[in-house]
């Protein structure tokens, strides 16, 4: 098992600053997220150079890090076309350089019709909705093949790969053997069943087996009829429970604590470490 961390959770911005970061708190692993915390690679098409890609790996493997994920979200069904099309180019460009960043894979969610909110709206859970990711990820997967990598696709209630279902929908509609799944329990629940996140996650270790490429961990509280995230082990999760049967499918898993920040990093390092030992 590895614990990793996005680049921009880390609370510093800069290549160096951010390899210190890790190497201080004993961090081995990034989910890298470069324009968001290396102020001169911008989220536009070429913002990322085959030069800037070599220096950034280069840094990274010197360090002892790892990166198991590169991060280029976007929302394949924004209602204006041309920034979808410069997304494109940018997970392109992303997926043409992963080898030299040190990662074979790079990840987005599904989406939403809410454009920038990417939050819920009745037209995510449409067939024309699906067909849309669908259509986008397999060009997406098969210039992933043209360079020798792989896709990630990730769920979330508010998107339009809204469940468990619906995203192996997805995933089957690509039908490339190069599509992978970040997995994040969290974000399958809302106020209606917050309270099954171990059938979710049953159901998505079951779904998924052999193509989860990370999982995503978080915590959660339910508060005013709302669901709010906090640092694993601060909230309603059983951690014995999600961590047993993640570690019962990949004892080798990769867990990103994404969203987990500041004062909360060393402490949710030695709980997750703690847990797994245990379970």
């Amino acid at each position: 098992m590895q614990i990793a961390f996005r680049t921009h959770d880390l609370g510093v911005k800069g290549l160096e600053n951010a390899v210190q970061k890790c190497v201080s708190c004993g961090i081995s692993a990034v989910q890298l997220v470069a324009y968001k915390f290396l102020d001169d690679v911008k989220y536009v098409p070429d913002g990322l150079t085959k030069e800037r890609a070599e220096e950034i790996g280069k840094a990274l493997k010197a360090a002892g890090i790892s990166v198991p994920l590169i991060g280029a979200y976007f929302n394949p069904v924004h209602s204006n076309k041309e920034k979808v099309a410069n997304c494109k180019a940018v997970f392109k460009d992303y997926l043409k350089y992963s080898a030299l960043l040190g990662c074979n894979i790079v990840g987005s969610e599904t989406g939403s019709f809410n454009d920038d909110k990417w939050t819920y709206n009745p037209l995510n859970r449409t067939e024309d909705a699906l067909n849309t990711v669908i259509k986008t990820f397999k060009e997406l997967a098969l210039y992933a093949k043209e360079v020798g990598a792989y896709i990630g696709m990730e769920g979330a209630a508010g998107h339009v790969c809204w469940n468990v279902a619906a995203l192996k929908r997805a995933v089957d509609g690509v039908g490339e053997d190069n599509v992978k799944v970040i997995f994040d329990v969290y974000n399958y629940l809302d106020a209606r069943n917050y309270k099954n996140y171990l059938e979710i996650l049953d159901e998505g270790l079951k779904t998924f087996a052999g193509k989860i490429a990370v999982f995503h961990v978080k915590d959660c509280v339910f508060e005013d009829g709302k669901l709010k995230q906090v640092a694993p082990g601060k909230g309603m999760f059983d951690f014995n429970k999600i961590l047993g049967k993640i570690k019962a499918y990949d004892k080798d898993a990769t867990l990103v604590l994404e969203g987990t920040t500041g004062d909360d990093i060393l402490p949710c390092i030695g709980f997750i470490r703690q847990v797994w030992n245990k379970v």
